[in-house]
């Protein structure tokens, strides 16, 4: 059985051109334009031992419709021009209320506060490793 590398890179490529983008750059850039457009509560569980659907979350909520979607907008548009890379699907874009940014091996979910709340994220994935992220 081989052991797990130490940092957040994956095997997996989630750019068009098959190049590979390791998770800590994808996070890093996901969580600062997060910071950028003033998310509440993000949150970044590592669910890697846990799940084969994913390797991270990264969890967050905004105060408004507008807010929530500015930072779907600021994610999608930072990854792309600083990695070259793309959502591979994207869910509630419309309703605003939960929107879910799928780059296979990190899953960005923003929700409103009471949709947060309700679903539970954090709490459903308990054991994962959770990390807070705050602006420095």
């Amino acid at each position: 059985m081989s052991k797990q590398p130490d940092t957040l890179e994956t095997q997996f490529s989630t750019t068009s051109d098959g190049k590979k983008t390791d998770s800590s750059a994808l996070i890093k850039t996901i969580t600062d334009a997060l910071l950028e457009k003033k998310a509440k509560d993000i949150v970044l569980l590592d669910v890697t031992k846990l799940t084969t659907l994913t390797d991270y979350f990264v969890v967050c909520h905004g105060t408004s419709e507008t807010q929530i979607k500015a930072l779907a907008d600021n994610v999608a548009e930072q990854t792309n021009k600083s990695l070259g890379e793309k959502a591979w699907k994207k869910e509630g874009l419309d309703s605003r209320r939960w929107i879910i940014l799928d780059y296979v091996n990190v899953v960005v979910h923003i929700f409103n506060e009471e949709k947060r709340e309700f679903y539970g994220i954090e709490r459903m994935w308990n054991d994962a490793e959770k990390t807070e992220i705050r602006d420095n």
